[in-house]
Formats: C-alpha cells, structure tokens, sequence
C-alpha cells in the first residue's frame, strides 16, 4: 500500500469516527419512522359492517378464551347522545352477533354490556403519501425504471417490480392517501365492572367525513330570546 494512500485512508477514518461520535453524543434523540405498517380507511357504512364483523369475530373468540359460556345474553348499549357511526354501528353490532349465535338482549338485565366508545383524531401535521414499493423500486429496479421513464406509470412498475408492485401502487392511490383524521374505536364487554374482553382499532377518516362521528357543537348556535 503507498503512503498517499495509506494517509487517504487514515483521514477517511477519521472522519468516519468523528460522524459516528458526533451521533452517539447527538443533544436530543434522532427521529426516525416506525416500520412500514397500513391502516384501512372507514369511507361508507359499508365499511362501518365491516369493522363490526372484525369486532365482533374478535369479542366473541376472546370471550370463549375467558372462559364465558356461548349461550351468556349480550347487551349491546347505545352511547349517550350518539352520533350517525355510533347508531349504526350499533345495528351492526347486533346483527353480527345475532348471525354468529350469540344471545342478544334488548334490556341489560342480567346480560354482559358490550359498549363502545370513539375518539376522533385530528392531526395538523402533513400526511406524506408514502407509497409501497417505491423505495424497493430504487434499489431493484432503478435501470428499468429510468430506461421507461417516459412510458405509463403501469408499465414503469411492472419492469421495475412486477404486478405485485403495480397492485400496490393501485391500492395506496385508491384508497386516497392517509388523511389528518383518524378514528380510535374501543369495544369493551363487561360483567359486574370486570373487563372481560376489549379491543381498540385504528382507523383513517376522510376529513370531511368527521360530522358523522362526532357530536355537534352547540357553542356557534345562535338563540334568539323571546320576550313575553
């Protein structure tokens, strides 16, 4: 090895262990992402059934793990003051259960409550588009990529990645991007003041979809008094 060399290689060093002390002596944490994860978006009452066949499925297994006999009577209570999801998918609730076998009760009675609570989320961050498969598109597919870089996005992602890009591709545009709403949906079912079984999900929201899962505010009302 030549001494200019050995020298280049020493002052890389060097700085390669400055980088890294400067890291490790960082004033605050580093930010960085979770891991890749997705979250479906609740966009039609139809996706309001879909949540509670998921509830549902999953309250009854967890009962049957607690030990709680198939044929116990549910009550599904309504919250106060429910807003348009609450109410429906209260209906929802009930149908799934009745259709899975379960014993449903219009009165609490001696029945085990299932109640349900939601929390709507507003973010005001901006929500990057992150797409699947873009950034495996870089590392594996790069020449192909930038070789078809004026033909359809279609036929770009099936040369860089396949179909199986191109249908991820497709299902993050359909779904219309993650938004700055997000919903927190518990289902808890109860005996006595006992939690028996609970679930929490989350859950994205089109912005203009928040009225049908909030309350309305009456703070901009407008009284008019009438004098007698």
């Amino acid at each position: 090895m030549s001494f200019s060399k050995a020298i280049s290689l020493a002052v890389l060093a060097g700085a390669v262990a400055t980088l890294v002390g400067c890291a490790q002596r960082a004033p605050i944490p580093v930010a960085e992402n979770f891991e890749y994860t997705s979250q479906p978006k609740v966009r039609s009452a139809g996706h309001w059934d879909l949540v509670s066949r998921d509830v549902v499925n999953q309250t009854l297994s967890t009962l049957d793990k607690a030990g709680v006999a198939p044929n116990t009577p549910l009550h599904v209570s309504l919250p106060a003051n429910a807003t348009q999801f609450e109410t429906g998918f209260r209906e929802f609730l009930i149908t799934k259960l009745v259709q899975n076998g379960a014993v449903v009760q219009q009165n609490l009675g001696q029945a085990l409550e299932v109640s349900y609570g939601i929390q709507v989320v507003r973010h005001n961050s901006d929500r990057p588009h992150f797409i699947p498969g873009q950034f495996t598109m870089l590392a594996a597919g790069l020449f192909a990529a930038y070789g078809l870089r004026n033909q359809h996005i279609d036929a770009q992602l099936a040369a860089g990645l396949g179909l199986t890009a191109a249908a991820d591709y497709a299902n993050s545009i359909n779904s219309g991007g993650p938004t700055n709403t997000e919903l927190i949906l518990t289902t808890t079912v109860t005996r006595g003041g006992q939690y028996l079984a609970r679930k929490t999900d989350v859950y994205y929201l089109e912005n203009a979809d928040t009225p049908l899962f909030t309350r309305p505010s009456y703070k901009n009302v407008n009284m008019k008094v009438v004098s007698q």
